[in-house]
């Protein structure tokens, strides 16, 4: 009970969401050890709601309320959060977490709440014929293992026979995810695959870097997280490893990650769902109505970067999903089932991002009963070390269905047989 009251204390030190308001908690990490990539995503997801309230009054006439709850990025913590702020008509969930997501999947779908895992959490919630009440669109850690490996199939005339791709990864349920699609990628295109773990929060890798240097591999993947990330690549400018020849999942390619590393960190490689940098129409409207209104979430330094704009990116999404769940209710003051159906039928245009000031931001989604996963592209991402920017290097790359696809199907049908759910959508 003491620990469920703090985490209500903790939300409840923002605005109480008035009874007529549509609530969408922030799931945060403002403190511990990944508060650095935590803070611009939280200030991101929060602004993008505020510029709504301000300038539009609200979705539909219905203000959004986003009370924060700090998790430290720890499950215990994230599960805490979610019980202590449901009760406030809660909407749908983005933990920012693959382990408090795994934790939170029956709990939703026992509520009849939403989860939305933007390119995290558990992959195969991609089968809407399970995971009813999750969705990870646009794309998830699957996709962009096989994405990058696409990548460098196109560096290599499109062939990796007698290769060797190193993925160091976070030793957790999110860095273990790629793994079992790695190796079917590496059976198909007869790659050896070195699978090296670093434990969180990842200062110390050390080892791992000599094994790296002892062992030459052609490339390497990074699924890391938080210190992890530019640890690790100021460790592969110690080796003199070469940058173009490391990519990382879009959760190891923020500003972050490159900088400490100075001049060195030119060329790194990271993949993304989304763009880069503040050049879109809709940072007119977020200075106007949020930052030079004195509303913005964060102290100014974050807006146009990376994490920044993922947390934009999924509040958006969240957004255009209560959007369309009014239209299809008629009326305003939707319910939670009500927005989970509107996430299930979301149609988010070229043309609608371009309203939203976003055009070419993102790829298009449509989504379905069966299809909670997305486009499953992403683009290619290179660090410009002197101009400090995120240069795309190629065009969208969708992933390799041939594999995923199975993968999905398998993973999905094992969690429904041990969770006696009934797949639907027939």
């Amino acid at each position: 009970m003491r620990k469920t009251l703090t985490a209500l204390a903790l939300v409840m030190a923002g605005a109480v969401p008035a009874l007529a308001d549509i609530v969408v908690p922030n799931l945060s990490y403002r403190t511990g050890p990944f508060a650095a990539n935590g803070i611009p995503y939280a200030d991101g997801f929060a602004d993008y709601f505020t510029l709504l309230n301000e300038r539009d009054g609200g979705i539909g006439g219905e203000k959004i309320q986003v009370p924060e709850c700090e998790t430290a990025y720890n499950t215990e913590k994230g599960v805490e959060c979610y019980e202590a702020t449901k009760g406030t008509g809660a909407v749908v969930y983005n933990p920012l977490s693959t382990g408090i997501t795994y934790q939170l999947i029956p709990k939703v779908t026992a509520d009849g709440i939403t989860l939305y895992t933007p390119g995290y959490g558990r992959t195969s919630s991609a089968n809407g014929k399970v995971f009813a009440n999750v969705f990870n669109y646009p794309a998830n850690y699957w996709d962009g293992a096989s994405i990058i490996i696409k990548n460098m199939l196109e560096q290599e005339g499109d062939s990796l026979e007698g290769k060797k791709i190193a993925l160091i990864y976070h030793n957790s349920a999110y860095g273990k995810e790629p793994i079992a699609t790695l190796q079917a990628l590496a059976a198909k295109h007869s790659f050896e695959l070195v699978e090296i773990p670093v434990d969180s929060p990842g200062q110390e890798q050390k080892s791992q870097w000599l094994q790296i240097r002892r062992d030459k591999p052609d490339y390497v993947i990074m699924y890391g997280w938080g210190v992890m990330n530019a640890v690790a690549i100021q460790e592969a400018v110690a080796i003199q490893y070469p940058m173009d020849h490391f990519y990382g999942i879009w959760w190891s390619g923020s500003e972050n990650d490159v900088v400490p590393a100075g001049d060195a960190a030119n060329g790194y490689k990271m993949i993304s769902f989304h763009g880069t940098g503040a050049d879109y129409p809709v940072y007119t409207d977020l200075k106007k109505y949020v930052y030079d209104a004195g509303k913005a979430a964060g102290d100014g330094s974050n807006p146009g970067n990376v994490l920044y704009s993922r947390g934009m990116y999924a509040a958006m999404v969240i957004s255009e999903a209560i959007r369309k769940s009014q239209e299809i209710a008629g009326h305003a003051a939707v319910t939670p089932a009500e927005v989970r159906d509107g996430f299930e039928a979301l149609d988010l245009t070229e043309a609608r991002l371009a309203e939203l000031g976003l055009p070419g931001f993102a790829q298009p989604i449509k989504a379905t009963c069966d299809d909670h996963g997305g486009p499953g592209t992403a683009m290619i991402f290179q660090w410009d070390a002197a101009t400090k920017k995120w240069n795309a290097v190629s065009d969208w790359l969708g992933a390799d269905t041939e594999v995923i696809d199975p993968l999905v199907a398998a993973d999905s049908a094992a969690f429904a047989a041990e969770n006696a759910i009934t797949e639907r959508c027939n």
